[in-house]
């Protein structure tokens, strides 16, 4: 069987209906684009080798937050010392213990009734070594806002260093 050379016809597309989708789609994704809120975007300043001698004309309110843990690495206290007075917070669950550390953090910041003493106020977090991760987060959540009634987060902290236990 022999096949016969056939001409070779231009093939035409009908590019005016595919540019047409293309543009529906275009319009159907910007129009169900919906922006969502980050979570877990926290300003976190982690230990430097060095230490950096620049001077501060006012040096914000230091927070020092001791994470305990017991012997299964699940939190046991949280201790809180503001350069004033050492309260140590204790519960019968996890939850409770962030719900206090999350109500005393809220009262010193709203203590000056400043609006911008929550920028002025860093917490500094000295961690057990053998504390779970997911604890820290935790204390790092309860520190950084507090959820309101309403559902919006007021935020209570945005300075947060970690304490460099490496050199005990």
């Amino acid at each position: 069987m022999k096949y016969e050379p056939t001409e070779n016809e231009d093939i035409k597309l009908n590019m005016t209906s595919m540019i047409d989708i293309v543009f529906q789609l275009l319009v159907f994704f910007i129009l169900t684009f919906k922006v969502v809120v980050q979570e877990g975007d926290y300003n976190v300043r982690m230990p430097i080798a060095a230490v950096d001698t620049e001077s501060m004309d006012e040096p914000p309110e230091l927070i020092r937050v001791m994470l305990r843990a017991g012997e299964t690495g699940a939190i046991s206290t949280i201790e809180v010392d503001d350069e004033v007075e050492v309260e140590t917070l204790a519960g019968d669950t996890t939850a409770e213990l962030y719900a206090q550390l999350n109500d005393y953090i809220d009262a010193k910041v709203s203590a000056g009734n400043d609006p911008e003493s929550g920028v002025e106020t860093e917490v500094e977090f000295d961690i057990d070594s053998n504390l779970k991760y997911r604890f820290t987060v935790q204390a790092i959540e309860a520190v950084s806002g507090k959820q309101l009634a309403d559902g919006n987060v007021k935020k209570l902290v945005e300075n947060i260093k970690l304490k460099d236990n490496s050199q005990q």
